[in-house]
């Protein structure tokens, strides 16, 4: 691996597509997306790609490089989720036993698309009332948008699936048939194929509105899927030539800081607070995709950037205020901490 100077020693030659790329900005954007990805429990293939195609990265080579790039992001934010006891291994497990023939069966139906020569328009239809849907369950009240008549919610019919066998998931304190998880991912999974786009920004609201996990669980859960789907991407990326080992490297180093920074920020943040920002980036894909579509695709590409810088600083920002708090705490002030005399502040509860 050698650096092409030219003039500027900002500039690495990626030997693998024979392209120069600005490193910094691989770095920044993996540091970034590892931030919201630690803390929503997402890969942010929807961020990272289009950033590496503007960065000089040919498309497939986009794809590849982003997913071996989730992978090892991805076991960063897991094992620090694990610890703090957020990874409920089991729902995880028979989710992916749907989400793996899914993402199979999803890429068939492209194909046939395809062929018939209405893919363009049938997916971008398709992603687009995916995204407004998601966006109206977090932003809107989810329990008049989940509730039936006569007082019956779509959670509570879940947990009326009684097909054996049943099973109970611990951390997620669930118990329901396990067919329950596996059509959940067969169902995300087979989106997650036929759109192309990264499972977690489907499975999440799933896990939190269909089957009512804490927010915390949820976004742990869904990470260790994200997990084993991206090594499975990664692994036929491979096979197929279009990873850029250069390029992850950069794209590491950025988000394995990144992605610890996210995943402890969960400790300091409400389950609300996560859901908000959630909603947040999918708003986001949302009016970027609306905006191509429009033929203003540098706008919704800055839109990508800026809205990944945003929730990074947002997220930070809590990061740093809870663990102020947390301090003020230990050393026996109120939450707000000592004011400008060394007083204790009145907390929020006493103004």
């Amino acid at each position: 691996m050698q650096t092409l100077f030219s003039g500027d020693w900002l500039l690495w030659y990626m030997p693998i597509t024979g392209v120069e790329v600005f490193w910094p900005g691989l770095v920044v954007l993996g540091f970034a997306v590892g931030i919201i990805g630690g803390f929503l429990g997402i890969g942010g293939a929807w961020m990272i790609t289009p950033g590496l195609n503007i960065l000089g990265f040919p498309m497939p080579f986009a794809i590849g490089t982003d997913m071996a790039h989730i992978a090892g992001k991805s076991i960063i934010s897991s094992v620090r989720h694990a610890r703090f006891g957020n990874v409920d291994a089991k729902l995880a497990t028979f989710l992916l036993i749907g989400s793996l023939p899914g993402i199979e069966l999803g890429a068939q139906t492209v194909m046939t698309l395809e062929r018939a020569g209405i893919v363009e328009s049938v997916l971008h239809a398709l992603y687009i009332g995916i995204l407004a849907l998601i966006t109206l369950v977090v932003f809107w009240d989810r329990q008049r948008f989940f509730s039936l008549r006569n007082g019956i919610s779509l959670r509570g019919l879940v947990y009326k699936v009684h097909l054996v066998p049943m099973a109970r998931f611990h951390r997620a304190e669930m118990f329901c048939s396990v067919w329950v998880p596996v059509c959940a991912g067969l169902a995300t999974g087979y989106l997650s194929g036929l759109l192309g786009i990264g499972g977690g920004i489907l499975r999440l609201p799933v896990l939190l509105y269909l089957f009512g996990c804490a927010t915390h669980v949820a976004v742990g859960t869904d990470l260790f899927c994200v997990l084993v789907t991206s090594l499975y991407a990664t692994f036929s990326y491979t096979a197929k030539g279009r990873i850029e080992l250069a390029g992850v490297f950069f794209l590491l180093s950025g988000a394995a800081v990144g992605a610890q920074i996210g995943a402890v920020a969960t400790k300091y943040v409400r389950g609300y607070g996560i859901r908000r920002v959630f909603g947040l980036s999918v708003l986001s894909l949302l009016c970027s995709v609306l905006l191509a579509h429009f033929g203003m695709s540098l706008t919704a590409v800055s839109l990508v950037f800026l809205s990944t810088g945003g929730l990074a600083v947002y997220i930070v920002c809590a990061l740093v205020r809870g663990a102020r708090k947390e301090a003020y705490v230990q050393e026996g002030f109120p939450a707000g901490g000592p004011d400008a005399q060394g007083q204790p502040k009145a907390t929020d509860e006493e103004v």
